[in-house]
């Protein structure tokens, strides 16, 4: 190997969700494994600006433009700039993407950017548009791992792709497509590779994780996602185990009996609910009732009863009035959320919520989410409030920066919580007992001595 090869540059920016987060760090393995990439943090020294987009939001195409027209000012001082679009909002537009930005070079989607390292040489030898956007592959996992990355102790690794829920305001099915279950022997796989450079804690991805299915050839029966659950937690050295996103209409009684004999399994959950009205939901197309959801948190709480319930809202969506929205803050205060994703209706085209009628002013909308959100950070703090003088178990993730004598990790129920402590705990879990609280975020403890 000529050890004195220059390498190219890449940038990746990177909008959305976990799911795109985590394609991200894919595509930074696949690039930089090959040896020919190093991925940088300033788009104005790169040789390859990559865009992975979202389309969840309304005018997700204008902010793309919006960023390629900010690229399109470094290709003009330097032309070599290869500029690749990836992600949902890439599925959805395709070529139009090109039509109003003549100066891009690839058009890739989340199933094919295993193909990157291909396209770019191909970008590289002639100068039309390549555009590869439309395939079912799941190879793209075989790059989960990163295996220059000496130490790390939490990692997402994805279980499915796609949705088949076709919620009427989502656009995800149409972009990433129809649910797609990984084998689990290579999930298993890829997590035992992962505790060999420290993971500890296991997230776990997929636009409706509980919709997991697959085969056991060898046991011969379907094998669900709390199989997979089982099969992890029987994996050495993986201490906690968590998962996102998760959707209450197939939130069914073994994942829910799961929680009584998998210990590793956090006391947190992430369950979106949207809305707190089931005029709302039906409009939604959710496929389950408020009572649905409760019956499900509460049969949760008799395993855990400190289990903490995170969700999704929509504020706004078409048919929306007042008394609909009283009753999604009601909703709140029953279940006791402890934290929320939170937004205001976007109007996605194509989706079958885009032709009902909305006659909510926007600034009633903004006004609506205010208040919601005013109510899950008072919950919030309410829930720190009783994590104060408790011991917590906390997986410790390193120092903070520029401070080697503080040391930060995180509870089960996702609290950042900063503490005295050596180097030789980062990695381990910890009893803290919790000293401190901010009114926004942190919390502060010290060393059990008990443990």
């Amino acid at each position: 190997m000529n050890k004195n090869i220059i390498k190219k540059k890449i940038y990746i920016k990177t909008w959305g969700c976990q799911m795109n987060d985590h394609d991200s760090s894919i595509v930074a393995n696949i690039l930089t494994q090959t040896n020919d990439y190093v991925v940088t943090k300033s788009p104005e020294i790169s040789d390859i600006l990559i865009l992975n987009t979202c389309s969840i939001r309304e005018k997700a195409q204008e902010k793309l433009f919006h960023q390629l027209g900010r690229w399109k000012k470094l290709k003009q001082k330097k032309p070599s700039i290869l500029i690749a679009v990836g992600g949902c909002v890439a599925v959805q537009e395709g070529e139009n993407i090109y039509k109003r930005a003549k100066f891009i070079n690839i058009i890739f989607g989340p199933q094919t950017l295993h193909k990157l390292p291909k396209l770019i040489k191909q970008s590289y030898k002639n100068n039309n548009l390549i555009i590869d956007i439309k395939t079912k592959s799941l190879k793209k996992f075989n790059h989960s791992i990163n295996k220059k990355i000496n130490q790390k102790f939490t990692s997402f690794v994805t279980i499915i792709e796609g949705c088949n829920k076709y919620c009427s305001f989502c656009i995800v099915p149409y972009t990433r497509g129809a649910e797609t279950s990984r084998n689990q022997k290579d999930i298993l796989l890829e997590i035992n590779k992962l505790t060999k450079i420290g993971v500890r804690e296991i997230i776990l991805l997929g636009q409706n994780v509980n919709a997991y299915r697959t085969y056991d050839v060898i046991n011969k029966k379907k094998y669900n996602f709390s199989d997979l659950l089982y099969s992890i937690s029987e994996i050495p050295k993986i201490d906690r185990i968590r998962y996102i996103t998760s959707h209450p209409m197939e939130f069914s009684d073994d994942i829910i009996e799961a929680y009584k004999y998998i210990p590793q399994l956090t006391n947190f959950l992430h369950l979106p609910v949207q809305s707190g009205s089931n005029k709302i939901l039906k409009l939604m197309k959710r496929g389950y009732s408020i009572e649905d959801y409760e019956n499900i948190i509460n049969k949760l709480k008799s395993i855990r009863p400190k289990i903490s319930i995170s969700s999704d809202f929509i504020v706004g969506f078409p048919g929306e009035n007042d008394h609909d929205f009283q009753k999604t803050l009601q909703f709140i205060s029953k279940i006791n959320f402890d934290t929320s994703y939170s937004f205001i209706y976007s109007k996605r085209p194509g989706t079958r919520a885009a032709k009902l009628i909305d006659n909510t002013p926007i600034e009633e909308k903004k006004n609506r989410l205010a208040i919601l959100q005013k109510k899950i950070i008072q919950q919030s703090f309410q829930w720190r409030r009783r994590m104060l003088g408790t011991t917590q178990s906390v997986l410790v993730e390193g120092y903070i920066k520029n401070n080697t004598q503080n040391l930060y990790g995180r509870t089960e129920n996702n609290r950042i919580v900063y503490f005295k402590g050596k180097n030789e705990l980062i990695g381990k879990l910890v009893s803290l007992k919790i000293t401190d609280i901010n009114y926004h975020t942190y919390l502060k403890g010290n060393i059990d001595k008990n443990q």
